[in-house]
């Protein structure tokens, strides 16, 4: 009998240990590494670190580290330095660019540019995984083993969890019924449920579609701020209405409603980027000097809902061509790109120009 969590519920258990403050334990076969999520670090913990080792870094990503003029030797991050008297007040500072105008001159900076690094990016990868600022502290722990049982600490060993952090989790159906909407009564509410404990994803079938034929499909990221309130800084909630409507009007149709807020950021680092933009800075901008990519949306969860609906080809509702690859790519069949040009107004114009000049949008 073993109740023991394995490797999918235990980085579940990360995420959530990170988001709180709790620091988590990541190694390899040959070292180990405390980590401690920047935005939700405390004084005591911080302390308690340097009580631990005098060689704390603050590992960041390489679009960050662009902004700060750091270092990044690994490519895909920067390991960088923390001066002996740092405090939360500094890595909060380095990690979160809200007052970058206001003190630009942040550094300068010394990157660690020796040893392996793969330890810190999959830890950076969990804090992003947990929708907290791309930005971890890590320091090296001896008889690692032994430490996290002391402390009660969540292990994550590189060689089980690497794969699955850059992998879609499965989905899993977990209850559908008949919902009547206001673009169609036919229609019905699906939920599914990943496998490794992330955010439940939602599709709307319009009517029956022939599951032979392209179904008229969307691709529709979450978005609190211009679905349900109706943000004028986007052209979301009329894309999702005029996206419903249109399905509606011909009979059938499945809208996939993917919870990836923010396009794949979270709600709340969103709002950072909103804020960024106040400053001045475009869409993409503002998301790189997060430490974010352009768009960080896994779109391989609508592919996968769609083949467990019984759907293999789809007419897809988008102006985004990297949609229209990343379905192809695991084996949805775009039969036709069908345009959804609505929602331009005064507020978004600027942001629809970056879409499209800057994100390949057909717009």
């Amino acid at each position: 009998m073993n109740f023991a969590p394995d490797i999918l519920e235990r980085l579940a258990r990360a995420r959530a240990d990170l988001r709180m403050g709790v620091p988590i334990l990541v190694r390899d076969e040959t070292q180990a590494f405390l980590a401690l999520a920047s935005e939700t670090l405390d004084d005591q913990r911080l302390t308690s670190a340097k009580s631990l080792s005098n060689e704390l870094v603050l590992v960041l990503t390489a679009r960050r580290a662009e902004t700060l003029k750091a270092r990044a030797y690994d490519a895909d991050l920067a390991r960088i330095l923390m001066p002996r008297d740092a405090s939360t007040d500094w890595v909060r500072c380095v990690s979160d660019p809200a007052d970058d105008l206001k003190t630009p001159m942040k550094g300068p900076f010394k990157s660690e540019r020796t040893g392996g690094a793969s330890l810190h990016l999959m830890a950076l990868n969990l804090v992003k995984s947990a929708q907290l600022l791309p930005s971890v502290v890590m320091l090296p722990i001896e008889n690692a083993a032994q430490f996290a049982l002391d402390n009660g600490l969540t292990v994550i060993p590189k060689e089980e969890a690497e794969d699955l952090l850059l992998a879609s989790s499965p989905m899993n159906s977990v209850v559908n019924a008949r919902l009547p909407i206001q673009a169609a009564e036919a229609s019905r509410l699906h939920i599914f449920r990943p496998e490794d404990g992330g955010e439940e994803h939602y599709a709307i079938e319009i009517g029956k579609p022939c599951r032979s034929q392209p179904v008229l499909a969307r691709l529709h990221s979450a978005c609190f701020t211009g679905d349900i309130l109706g943000s004028l800084k986007c052209d979301c909630g009329p894309q999702l209405n005029a996206a419903l409507a249109q399905m509606g009007q011909e009979g059938h149709g499945v809208l996939l409603y993917l919870n990836q807020e923010g396009r794949g950021i979270g709600l709340a680092n969103k709002m950072r980027a909103y804020s960024l933009q106040d400053q001045g800075f475009d869409t993409v901008e503002a998301n790189h000097r997060l430490g974010f990519e352009d768009d960080e949306r896994d779109f391989r969860i609508g592919a996968n809902i769609l083949k467990e609906l019984g759907f293999s080809d789809v007419r897809l509702l988008t102006n985004n061509p990297r949609k229209i690859k990343m379905m192809e790519d695991t084996g949805i069949k775009v039969a036709e790109r069908v345009e959804l040009k609505v929602g331009e107004n005064e507020f978004n114009r600027a942001y629809l120009a970056t879409k499209a000049a800057k994100s390949g949008h057909l717009l």
